[in-house]
């Protein structure tokens, strides 16, 4: 498996918010809402497994780690040479093979919302979209209240209990990327190191980008 579109597909997962029809949110809907903000707030650590699944069936595993406010870190497994890590000011992402880094502000992605230290699902630069049901499943439909022709993304959560369970992105030509969420562990000791990134690179001229 080319691990490449899955790779472009994730800087995009964590860039892209954006347009979907607004319609009022019922009572009903206005507490998905707000028990998928509590959720946020609750979780201060959680690990889970993921699979992510690109539009053209492409599939790509990794181990998340989460521990907020503002920690992030995502290993994709070999081949994937990716790791995204940050400990709450700039999301660096790392290209192991390309030896390759970016630094990217945390709250203009995805990831920054996810760790804020309150989440606010509907808010000043965020805005709920809609709110859908499956069996078992609360969704909860977001974009950038700014600039919401950037496509959107779908949160999905078990019912029992209330937990988050897979993400949706779909762009602008409608094209879907797919992470689950499994074997998700939360209140666990995470080691502080895993949200420190040491640059393996050989010292350059100049200072690093931050």
């Amino acid at each position: 498996m080319n691990p490449r579109p899955a790779i472009a597909i994730f800087v995009f997962l964590l860039l892209a918010l954006g347009a979907a029809p607004a319609r009022a949110l019922s009572p009903a809907d206005q507490e998905v809402v707000a028990q998928a903000e509590t959720y946020f707030d609750q979780v201060h650590t959680l690990k889970a497994h993921f699979l992510q699944e690109a539009g053209n069936g492409a599939e790509t595993e990794g181990t998340l780690y989460i521990d907020r406010p503002g920690k992030l870190r995502l290993e994709y497994q070999p081949p994937s040479p990716i790791l995204v890590v940050t400990d709450g000011d700039s999301l660096v992402y790392y290209d192991k093979s390309l030896q390759q880094v970016s630094y990217i502000d945390l709250d203009s992605t995805m990831a920054g919302v996810l760790v804020r230290e309150h989440v606010k699902l509907d808010g000043d630069d965020l805005k709920v979209v809609a709110v859908g049901h499956r069996p078992g499943t609360d969704i909860v439909t977001v974009t950038r209240r700014k600039d919401p022709s950037q496509g959107r993304i779908a949160l999905m959560f078990s019912e029992k209990p209330f937990e988050l369970r897979q993400w949706q992105v779909t762009d602008q030509q409608g094209q879907v990327t797919a992470v689950t969420l499994y074997d998700t562990q939360s209140g666990l000791a995470l080691d502080p190191s895993l949200f420190v990134f040491h640059d393996p690179r050989p010292m350059t001229v100049g200072p690093r980008p931050h």
